[in-house]
């Protein structure tokens, strides 16, 4: 059962206060310059709601460009594909075809270790980065990354409200988008969430005695401290060597997101998912960033690219949310189990996130920035509501009331206008 699809590419019309919200951004906070002797801000640009007669006039003497683009997705086949070909659609046809997104698959150009430096110099021109992976240079990301974990975990949404608070702290932080700007990048989703994590384990992994003594493989240094708190052991391992290992009994549960796990058939070998709702799992969250070429690109031409990031975050939920729906599908295909943590392993998890979020966010200087992602958590999730979007039953029947058709076009709106618009390009 397809519980993805690729995203309807809207025509990027907004509500009038869109327009007026980018007319106030000037030189406060906009990203890809605004010095007006900077090559960045050649030629006029348009207002977001624009028609599209009034933007091809305004890219009428614009030269063609190509970009190239490193989306999440290894191949164009993956499920996480329409992360990229959703937005190669959105910018080649506002552009009117005078943009070409060229789609890099698989980090074949710079992995994400080395994808900061390939943006700098020109190799990549937006790629998805994964600033979690190096906290030590992003310090004021992680802290953020590491506070999603005391929010609440529902398979809908809270996942959603995470994610769009997660944008909103980011860019409410200054600290944060002053690390992508020390290594010469522009922010244009400062972070990306992605979904939220569970256990997928060779046995059920439900109480506090289940998790003593057990190797869970996980991807980030904050998720390691959790584990270890909960007395299991973290184990450092790539993506591609864990269906093996879960399959020898090397490690006993991967922790992560189902998205990937889905793709690679993890649930053959480890069919058993546990979740949180009162608090989760720090997250090893990513961007998605532009480099050298954008900054040097005419102001329309960048103008189309920040625009059409309202669609890369409504297509991120729809993959990673639509995955949940499957990887639970397929848990039961194996005859697993989609069980909630006992309740003193979720209030031992609440406590320890919490500890962690503070120190963390102190280390890094941004005292603040776990209560700005909260309170912007809560007003997301009352947004949940009015927009239709609350959870329709409970983890374990996902597969059975998650709409197939599910579009978070209208969240991706409100985003931008709410968000993103006094960060557009102007």
């Amino acid at each position: 059962m397809n519980r993805i699809r690729s995203a309807a590419v809207r025509p990027l019309t907004a509500v009038a206060t869109v327009a007026s919200l980018a007319l106030l951004a000037g030189c406060a906070g906009s990203v890809g310059g605004s010095d007006s002797d900077s090559d960045a801000s050649a030629g006029e640009g348009f207002a977001y709601d624009a028609s599209q007669d009034e933007i091809d006039e305004a890219l009428a003497d614009l030269e063609p460009v190509t970009l190239k683009f490193q989306p999440s997705a290894m191949s164009e086949k993956s499920i996480l594909a329409p992360n990229g070909l959703d937005v190669k659609k959105a910018i080649e046809e506002r552009s009117g075809g005078k943009i070409t997104v060229d789609i890099v698959w698989g980090q074949a150009i710079a992995s994400y270790a080395d994808v900061d430096d390939a943006l700098a110099d020109g190799r990549v021109d937006l790629a998805f980065t994964l600033p979690s992976y190096t906290p030590a240079e992003y310090p004021a990301f992680d802290a953020i990354g590491t506070a999603m974990s005391t929010l609440p975990s529902s398979p809908v949404a809270s996942d959603l409200a995470a994610n769009a608070a997660g944008v909103q702290a980011a860019w409410e932080t200054p600290e944060v988008i002053a690390e992508f700007e020390d290594k010469n990048l522009v922010p244009l989703i400062p972070m990306l969430a992605a979904g939220g994590y569970s256990t997928m384990c060779s046995k059920p992994m439900t109480s506090l005695d289940d998790w003593k003594g057990k190797q869970l493989r996980v991807g980030s240094a904050a998720a390691g401290k959790q584990v270890t708190d909960l007395g299991a052991t973290p184990v450092s391992l790539s993506f591609p060597e864990t269906y093996e290992a879960l399959q020898r009994g090397t490690v006993d549960c991967d922790l992560g997101q189902l998205a990937p796990n889905v793709e690679a058939g993890t649930f053959e070998v480890a069919p058993n998912i546990g979740v949180a709702s009162d608090a989760g799992i720090a997250r090893s969250a990513g961007a998605i960033t532009a480099g050298k070429k954008y900054s040097e690109l005419p102001l329309a031409y960048q103008q189309i690219v920040f625009d059409s990031m309202s669609t890369t975050f409504s297509t991120m939920m729809e993959v990673v949310i639509g995955a949940k729906a499957m990887a639970v599908e397929q848990a039961k295909a194996n005859d697993g189990s989609v069980e909630s943590f006992d309740d003193d392993v979720q209030k031992q998890m609440a406590k320890y996130a919490k500890t962690l979020s503070d120190k963390t966010a102190e280390k890094a200087g941004v005292t603040d920035a776990p209560s700005t992602l909260n309170t912007a958590a809560s007003d997301w999730q009352k947004s949940m509501t009015d927009l239709g979007f609350d959870d329709k039953g409970e983890f374990a029947d996902l597969d059975e009331w998650y709409p197939e058709d599910a579009s978070y076009d209208e969240l991706g709106d409100e985003l931008f206008e709410k968000v993103m618009a006094e960060h557009r390009p102007e």
